[in-house]
């Protein structure tokens, strides 16, 4: 056995290793990098947009980049706000048998997410007229981040600026990207 055959390829030890060195990404996978990091980018200077002039947060900073992404997939978008919702509400109950404020209170709605978004993709997935349909939400965080907001500003104004902030990131995904950005879906 040599030196450094049980270390993973990631590794940074100076010890020679056995592995295979990995192998350059493709450039689908270029540009699905590319798609991301801009859409989180445009995302955050739209949600400072909506903070500053409106007072409104579109669901957390990072959010209106991920929904963008999935607007194509509608059903994980009304997912998504659903959980948010349904996070909200959870921990608003669990406010009546045990002490749920400030920073605990933002934990619990982000857990209380999270494991909603795990028990959706584990638990939702559905044969439906031959196709498989999945009902889960965009990531794991983010259901918790939407319903935060919706604790802190109310489901309207929530629902709303997130979905605007989304369409407009979509938009300039489009006029940067244009037909590119659809190589990867």
């Amino acid at each position: 056995m040599s030196a450094g055959a049980g270390l993973p390829w990631w590794s940074t030890s100076r010890i020679a290793r056995s592995s295979p060195a990995p192998t350059r990404r493709t450039e689908v996978e270029n540009v699905a990098a590319e798609v991301l990091v801009t859409a989180i980018a445009l995302g955050l200077v739209v949600s400072l947009v909506f903070s500053e002039t409106l007072g409104l947060a579109a669901g957390g900073m990072v959010v209106p980049g991920y929904i963008s992404l999935s607007l194509p997939d509608p059903l994980k978008v009304v997912m998504t706000l659903v959980l948010g919702v349904v996070s909200y509400f959870i921990v608003r109950l669990l406010g009546n048998i045990m002490i749920v404020y400030g920073r605990r209170r933002t934990v619990m709605i982000v857990l209380v997410g999270f494991l909603l978004g795990w028990f959706s993709r584990q638990f939702l997935v559905f044969d439906f007229a031959g196709q498989t349909v999945a009902l889960e939400a965009i990531g794991f965080i983010i259901p918790g981040l939407v319903g935060i907001w919706i604790d802190r500003q109310g489901l309207v104004e929530t629902a709303a600026t997130l979905l605007t902030s989304g369409v407009l990131v979509r938009l300039g995904l489009i006029i940067i990207f244009g037909g590119e950005m659809y190589a990867w879906h």
